[in-house]
């Protein structure tokens, strides 16, 4: 949720864009109705119900989401507007009942008042009372149908596919390879040595996967014969591709092996594929392979464990010449997102599963793991996994890269000065050796943390580290990497001077083109034109107009969102 204070710092966004460009999953803004108060009422009430069904956030109401500017945004709620009267409706027209939060925020413009209305996450499905609901998908909020009820069924564990019991005696069922495989990974894993040295039916137990007697879908999945699999999930099966090409494969291995046992032959067909460079750093030789090794791990368990078991198709692995791609059935869940499941709270499909596997250390319930793939992968000087979702198929794309010898070396380095770089600062530093600026809205989008978390990271990085520095003032801050650093990391990067003198030219050359369009009436440009002209990136032609607009307040902004360009105005 946000604060008010946060909410205050977008609203200053406002002057270039708009709510709607402001609003995410767990943020919303909605103008006020003040010709009809029963009407606004009703919109809290929908509103509420979407967002308590999408996992909590806010609401801001008084900004219009659509226009431009704070002053045509901003109309504000009348003074008039009673917060324990809201309050009351929500609460008696919610089912099961929700109350409400409201904060007052105040401001310049409009009545000089918002509401900011604060909704916790609890156990969905909610509805009004009459049985109509929304749930928050994205920036939108989408009718409660039966397919999306069922998904928050699932979100919250009402409809665990793996906690349900599977006839017969468990012993029948387990295959004693995959048992001990299990204990084997789960030792390299340093599982409590307690646990692992228990009897079978104790270890299962423990891992809440035996109850008299009968064994847990999840304790099938862990150390289960592949016939009993089979009979229990029809659709479940793993298959492992060696593509030659886009639509061609010289190698397919099937399965239906428990879970530990298909990672081990995963792991292995993988690892031909995978090869090996020894790197020096300092009195280590290091054996580094082109997909890091612990990034592989987290990415099978995430498909292995998270996998939707209820709908037919594999668990894929297809490892092309230049990149590898793991795949499982199922969306994601809980307001996950490839947009923000770097920092989002884990939600797990399959919580009777998740909770063993997190037993033996296996997975953790920090949502560290797909941190630890970033991590993996940056450290290196690599690009980071691609995670998309795809109709029903979640895909980790994971590209074939060489090692970055002089950038592992600098994380080694700093790292043995106390100074260790996150998966954020990273990314920063990652993105800023193959680009020459950085904006910080650029920066807080790929990282997926709010603006004002990422300028505070920013500014850590030049402050303390040293490792970039500020260039511009104001909404035109933008960042580079630090001189020191580039001539260590690249040498061959364009001296800054000469970027500043670059994009001078750049102003020139845009202002002739707009005074020559201007006066021969023809249209302005659009940011697609200037980056045609330029070679500068989105960014930084964002950048360059604004402070072409300071210097020349004649040029005006003619449209809206992507049908925008830039003018001149001679009258002026």
């Amino acid at each position: 949720m946000r604060t008010p204070d946060q909410i205050l710092e977008l609203l200053d966004l406002l002057a270039e864009q708009t709510a709607d460009d402001l609003e995410d999953q767990d943020l919303d803004f909605k103008e006020w109705n003040t010709r009809s108060f029963d009407d606004s009422v009703k919109l809290v009430i929908e509103m509420e119900v979407c967002m308590a069904n999408g996992g909590g956030g806010s609401v801001v109401f008084g900004v219009r989401d659509r226009v431009s500017g704070r002053a045509n945004a901003i109309i504000g709620v009348p003074p008039e507007v009673d917060v324990n009267r809201l309050k009351r409706a929500v609460y008696d027209c919610t089912d099961p009942k929700i109350t409400p939060v409201f904060e007052q925020i105040t401001v310049p413009e409009g009545s000089g008042r918002l509401l900011l209305m604060q909704i916790h996450p609890g156990m969905p499905p909610y509805t009004d009372t009459s049985g109509t609901g929304k749930v928050r998908i994205g920036k939108d909020c989408k009718p409660l149908t039966g397919s999306l009820r069922k998904r928050l069924m699932v979100e919250t564990g009402e409809t665990d596919a793996t906690a349900a019991l599977v006839p017969g005696h468990w012993e029948s069922l387990v295959s004693p390879v995959a048992l001990e495989r299990l204990r084997n990974i789960a030792a390299a894993e340093k599982a409590p040595r307690e646990m692992l040295s228990l009897p079978d039916s104790d270890l299962l137990r423990s891992l809440g996967c035996l109850t008299q007697d009968q064994l847990t879908r999840a304790g099938l999945l862990l150390c289960g014969k592949p016939e009993a699999i089979r009979a229990t999930f029809p659709g479940y099966v793993w298959t492992f591709l060696r593509m030659d090409s886009d639509t061609s494969y010289s190698d397919r291995h099937d399965g239906l092996d428990a879970l530990p046992v298909a990672l081990g032959l995963f792991e292995d067909r993988i690892a031909p594929g995978n090869p090996i460079r020894t790197l020096e750093i300092g009195l280590i030789h290091a054996e580094i392979r082109a997909y890091p090794g612990v990034a592989i791990r987290e990415a099978l368990l995430n498909a292995l464990c998270h996998a939707d078991f209820r709908l037919p198709g594999p668990i894929l692995i297809k490892q092309f010449p230049n990149r590898l791609e793991i795949s499982n059935p199922g969306t994601f869940v809980g307001g996950i997102s490839p947009a923000n499941i770097l920092h989002h709270p884990p939600v797990p499909r399959n919580p009777a599963l998740v909770d063993a596997l997190a037993k033996l250390r296996l997975v953790n319930r920090s949502n560290l793991g797909i941190g630890r793939m970033f991590e993996s992968f940056l450290i290196e000087g690599k690009e980071p996994p691609v995670i998309q979702e795809s109709g029903e198929t979640i895909i980790v794309t994971m590209l074939k890269q060489d090692v970055s010898a002089p950038f592992r070396a600098f994380v080694s380095d700093e790292s043995k000065q106390g100074r260790h770089p996150g998966v954020d600062e990273l990314l920063v530093l990652q993105y800023l050796l193959r680009h020459s600026e950085l904006e910080t809205t650029h920066a807080a989008a790929m990282c997926q943390r709010p603006d004002p978390a990422m300028r505070a990271t920013l500014s850590r990085m030049e402050r303390d580290f040293g490792w970039i520095e500020r260039g511009g003032s104001g909404r035109g801050t933008y960042w580079t990497l630090s001189r020191s650093l580039a001539k260590r990391l690249r040498p061959e990067v364009v001296d800054r001077a000469q970027t500043r003198i670059d994009i001078e030219t750049a102003k020139t050359r845009i202002m002739s083109i707009l005074k020559d369009r201007a006066k021969h009436r023809e249209p302005g440009l659009s940011n697609a034109e200037l980056r045609a002209i330029t070679s500068f990136n989105r960014d930084q032609i964002n950048r360059l107009m604004r402070e072409l607009r300071q210097q020349h307040p004649e040029i005006k902004i003619i449209g809206e969102r992507k049908g925008a360009r830039y003018q001149y105005e001679t009258g002026l």
